[in-house]
């Protein structure tokens, strides 16, 4: 909900409060370090703006991990602003000089949300033409952000967590950070995990899905693409997958590129 802020400016989701340039790597794309409001915090991010005149299509980056794993690149969402997006990258809250704290998609989902909304204000970007992307553990924000927003041109997974409790059973390593942050195990509190699980809503998502991932993926394995694209055919859903039997989360770099530029290619071709 809007609220007042200082001066009694009226603060809405989304809204920019402060946008600081950053070192680019491209002479092409001007990058700037981002506060922005989602539900009563400042959240930070990172947004990539071709310098060209004209409109893009909006491209709102999920990142994975939590905390300093994983974070946002700034290679990264500039090698996706070069393909011609306006991009926008949320740290999530609590992360390098947000508020709030980062709750592994439960509340913190709405700082996906609130970037979703800033793409939609954004000057530079083509009315309903904005597309969602997660990597990893932003697989999951990236379905839910395609369910609150049912205009999505489209979502893509890349790597993708689907399921919370496959995550919780699969990620030894991760059990501890789950447990603290989402307030238990699967079996003690079955209803966050199952909050956190957006194949159960997947009915109320109407943007076509493309789902990337390499069959050797042991951060995140291909049964979590399995069962995306199972619960998605199963609801008569646009889905396409492209799955890579020799790769693991992370692809190697040539690799890597030729396929950034394949899913921007189609990217562009949904919702024409």
């Amino acid at each position: 909900m809007p609220s007042k802020g200082i001066g009694g400016k009226i603060l809405k989701d989304g809204l920019i409060i402060e946008k600081m340039r950053y070192p680019s790597p491209s002479p092409h794309i001007d990058v700037s370090l981002v506060t922005y409001y989602s539900s009563g915090l400042k959240v930070k991010g990172m947004l990539a703006e071709p310098k060209g005149e004209g409109k893009y299509d909006g491209f709102l980056y999920l990142r994975g991990g939590i905390k300093n794993v994983g974070q946002v690149r700034v290679g990264r969402i500039v090698q996706f602003a070069s393909e011609g997006f306006v991009v926008m990258a949320p740290f999530y809250r609590g992360n390098q000089g947000g508020e709030g704290n980062e709750d592994f998609a439960g509340e913190d989902r709405e700082d996906a949300f609130s970037a979703y909304r800033l793409l939609l204000e954004h000057e530079k970007v083509k009315d309903g033409r904005i597309h969602v992307f997660g990597f990893s553990r932003g697989g999951v924000m990236a379905l839910m952000a395609g369910i609150q927003f049912p205009d999505a041109c489209s979502v893509v997974s890349w790597g993708g967590v689907s399921d919370m409790v496959l995550t919780y059973e699969e990620r030894v390593d991760l059990r501890r950070m789950m447990k603290r942050v989402i307030g238990g195990t699967p079996g003690k509190v079955p209803d966050e995990y199952k909050s956190r699980t957006p194949l159960y809503e997947l009915e109320k998502l109407q943007a076509p899905i493309l789902i990337i991932h390499g069959e050797k993926d042991r951060n995140v394995s291909v049964e979590h693409s399995y069962r995306l694209e199972k619960r998605a055919k199963e609801l008569g859903k646009s889905v396409e997958s492209w799955y890579y039997p020799q790769f693991t989360h992370y692809f190697p770099p040539k690799e890597n590129r030729r396929l950034v530029e394949r899913l921007c290619g189609w990217m562009k071709g949904q919702g024409d």
